[in-house]
């Protein structure tokens, strides 16, 4: 414990169970002497442990759908009246994808629930910065991160229109970073994280692939879930308050790594 985030207020999206990358942060930001409120869409309250990671934590749960501007409202004001002042940091881990649950590949997803991915996933996180902006609700200096994954920039097959929710949520972080880096010194920031075995990012058709392959590419291996935290928390803290508007690949290397010489062993013929 460094106590990076000692005397910081936040908001924690997210949480689902253990396996969850915000689960993990909101443990280590717990543990280097933050405060914050947990949040979650009211359908995690039946298929997560959230209550479980609030008393770990001491902390208070506030369900809240992330694509409604009322829920964000009443989210972000008794955030900060529970809180006891303005906040310091927001994670943003939402992302969720109809067309994957349904097994619909890319080339013939269905565009009603391809809207869905967008605004849960990327929309969202509009969505909040521009309530906790109307509401003043970020301190200067303040650290917002949301988690991405490099499928924004490179072609993965069964990472269907989560790809374009990623691709979007990063233009979404320099777009807002550069308004909000002017008015208040906010900064934002997206990670893209290596494949992890979260709830979410197993449902994703060929995943056992896509983690084996870029564990076999990167050289340092694939980050884990703690290692995301740890890297979540040095964002939200002081000592790296000039980073904005930056993507930032916490991935052991495999985002400039062209090939390995284990993954090309592996596939030389007998």
């Amino acid at each position: 414990m460094y106590n990076l985030l000692k005397g910081k207020r936040g908001i924690i999206f997210g949480a689902l169970d253990e396996n969850s990358i915000a689960w993990k942060v909101a443990l280590k930001a717990h543990e280097e002497g933050a405060t914050f409120v947990l949040s979650n869409a009211p359908v995690a309250l039946r298929f997560g442990k959230i209550n479980e990671l609030a008393a770990i934590t001491g902390s208070e749960v506030i369900m809240a759908d992330a694509t409604s501007l009322e829920d964000l409202d009443n989210l972000v004001t008794k955030s900060v009246e529970i809180l006891g002042g303005k906040l310091d940091f927001v994670l943003h881990s939402i992302g969720m994808s109809l067309n994957v649950r349904k097994g619909k590949d890319y080339p013939e997803i269905n565009y009603e629930f391809y809207q869905k991915t967008l605004d849960i996933s990327a929309g969202s996180f509009h969505k909040v910065l521009q309530t906790c902006r109307k509401h003043d609700a970020l301190n200067e200096w303040a650290s917002v991160v949301a988690l991405t994954y490099i499928a924004a920039q490179r072609a993965f097959p069964g990472y269907n229109d989560m790809a374009d929710a990623k691709a979007l949520l990063e233009s979404i972080a320099r777009s807002f970073g550069y308004y909000y880096g002017f008015e208040k010194k906010v900064r934002i920031n997206t990670i893209s994280q290596s494949p992890t075995y979260t709830t979410a990012g197993s449902g994703v058709k060929g995943f056992d692939g896509f983690f084996t392959y870029a564990d076999k590419i990167s050289p340092l291996g694939n980050a884990s879930s703690t290692d995301c935290a740890n890297f979540v928390v040095a964002m939200f803290s002081d000592l790296t308050r000039m980073v904005t508007m930056q993507n930032l690949y916490h991935d052991g290397g495999f985002s400039t790594t062209g090939v390995s010489q284990q993954l090309m062993d592996g596939l030389k013929e007998e």
